[in-house]
């Protein structure tokens, strides 16, 4: 099985699995992998995870990738926060939460971090269609916010608050306060109930 025949198998699929590489071909010689990669002809995501460098440069596709070389996550934190326009920075890393332990991987397509999360609270997230009929699990507003102020908890003052910089305009015509509301229940964490209300306070929400 030559780079061609891998190539017609796995391009469309967008990323792939050195395993689905032996599934085609049991005696796949997995050498033949780490020699493409040198040559440039793919780009190894993490161990085992490939990608091709005609995906490069593509924003969709490099977060489409986040949810497909670590699973289950979702896009959340920062990278969805930015992405709605409720913090004013541009965001370098993609940032994921995860059921699987703490991680972090770099490759080139960029730096993808994952937070770990209890699986009863993987929830606030949708599908969103991208080019090529794929998708992409990315938080909502309100989930996003929440993760936020769940794994950072020295969020805890009107002044820490503040210093996250959000955007007022983009919080008050973004964000379902009463979902938020429903989100940070559903956690049933008093720390962090006092916390989403202390941020809501703090933005006039």
């Amino acid at each position: 099985m030559n780079f061609q025949d891998v190539r017609q198998a796995m391009f469309t699929l967008g990323c792939f699995t050195s395993n689905q590489v032996y599934s085609l071909q049991p005696g796949f010689d997995k050498n033949n992998l780490g020699r493409w990669v040198r040559q440039g002809y793919l780009v190894k995501l993490r161990n085992g995870y490939y990608s091709f460098p005609e995906y490069l440069g593509d924003r969709d596709f490099a977060f489409f990738l986040a949810n497909r070389i670590y699973r289950p996550s979702y896009i959340s934190l920062h990278t969805a926060l930015a992405f709605y326009g409720l913090i004013p920075e541009s965001v370098i890393q993609i940032t994921s939460v995860s059921s699987l332990k703490t991680a972090t991987f770099e490759n080139r397509f960029g730096t993808y971090t994952y937070q770990t999360l209890q699986p009863r609270l993987m929830f606030g997230y949708d599908a969103r269609a991208l080019p090529g009929n794929r998708t992409l699990l990315f938080a909502n507003p309100e989930k996003a916010l929440l993760d936020l102020l769940y794994f950072y908890p020295f969020y805890n003052s009107t002044q820490e608050m503040e210093a996250l910089r959000m955007d007022p305009e983009s919080l008050h015509e973004g964000l379902d306060v009463e979902l938020f509301k429903t989100f940070a229940a559903k956690v049933h964490n008093k720390a962090l109930e006092t916390r989403s209300m202390l941020f809501l306070k703090t933005y006039g929400l």
